[in-house]
């Protein structure tokens, strides 16, 4: 009996260390990568202004190609939208919001799993007769306090995957040059 009290003072210990700890932990977080890529700006931006071209380089469509897409607004640029639907990668929305050609794609993020919204930008610059990529994203992930312990790591996490998406779309952009 005694050994069953002190497993449920632990484990309610745990939670409220968990719940406090959480509570205490700021909200936002911030993630950002680079690549160089030996092609031009304006061939980089036309595989990132499109979300139809985020399928030959996002990560997160190569790991569920059953994934469902549906696609709104123009083409590509500012007002551009798509949506998916993915039993592995969960389910989102990325808009975009702003666009300056072969410049940078401004974009906003919204899970409805988690009710969370984050925002972010690719930014171009001609670099060594090539593009420099930076890939940036801050988010909030609001007071939920376990989805706070999610910020801490969010870097981490959504690093890897920046990572292999810049490394994806280095490789189709310069496979792509004349």
């Amino acid at each position: 009996m005694r050994v069953l009290k002190f497993l449920a003072m632990a484990v309610i210990g745990l939670l409220a260390l968990l719940l406090i700890g959480g509570l205490l932990l700021s909200p936002k977080f911030h993630v950002s990568r680079s690549v160089q890529i030996a092609a031009s700006p304006d061939k980089v931006y036309a595989l990132v202004a499109s979300p139809r071209q985020w399928k030959l380089w996002s990560v997160w469509n190569q790991r569920d190609p059953a994934m469902q897409i549906d696609y709104s607004g123009p083409e590509s640029g500012a007002g551009a939208v798509w949506a998916w639907r993915s039993k592995t990668e969960g389910d989102g929305k990325m808009s975009f919001t702003s666009a300056e050609p072969g410049q940078r794609v401004a974009y906003e993020l919204y899970f409805p799993d988690f009710g969370t919204t984050s925002r972010g930008e690719l930014r171009l610059s001609a670099k060594d007769g090539g593009t420099e990529l930076s890939w940036l994203m801050d988010g909030d992930m609001g007071s939920n306090p376990l989805f706070r312990w999610l910020a801490l790591f969010a870097d981490g996490m959504v690093g890897k995957d920046f990572e292999a998406g810049l490394a994806r779309l280095k490789q189709v952009s310069e496979q792509q040059q004349p």
